[in-house]
């Protein structure tokens, strides 16, 4: 059976419940948007694939001082793919960062099946409070 595909409208639709679950640091709602055997791939990282290996990946990176603001600046389709550009604000003990970064999904049916994740690897360290230099 062939997975309906979804509008442009929808993908966005769902990245941007996506985007408000991970601000509400509600990660389970994250997880339930992934499909089962999706792939979250932050190119700078090894690919995370499933859901669980996905819920187990933003849980880890969670932080009681951390928050993360996702603000999307556009979104838009090419070749069935949901492209989304954004600033990530990480906001750590109260002092906000951001990290240019650049989405690619794609979908089966209305769950995110692939996530491709773009973005200055250095610039996320600093943000995150760690050094940029492998040395250091």
């Amino acid at each position: 059976m062939i997975a309906s595909k979804l509008s442009s409208e929808q993908k966005k639709k769902v990245f941007r419940e996506m985007a408000q679950a991970w601000e509400a640091r509600d990660w389970q709602r994250c997880a339930s948007l992934f499909a089962p055997d999706g792939v979250l791939h932050s190119v700078m990282l090894d690919p995370c694939v499933g859901r669980q290996a996905f819920l187990e990946r933003i849980e880890k990176a969670a932080k009681p001082n951390k928050h993360v603001k996702l603000h999307i600046q556009r979104m838009g389709t090419a070749d069935e793919a949901l492209i989304v550009e954004r600033i990530d604000e990480i906001i750590i003990d109260g002092v906000g960062r951001s990290v240019p970064t650049v989405g690619i999904l794609e979908f089966d049916g209305e769950l995110i099946s692939l996530w491709r994740e773009y973005y200055d690897r250095p610039t996320l360290l600093k943000a995150l409070g760690l050094s940029a230099d492998p040395h250091a």
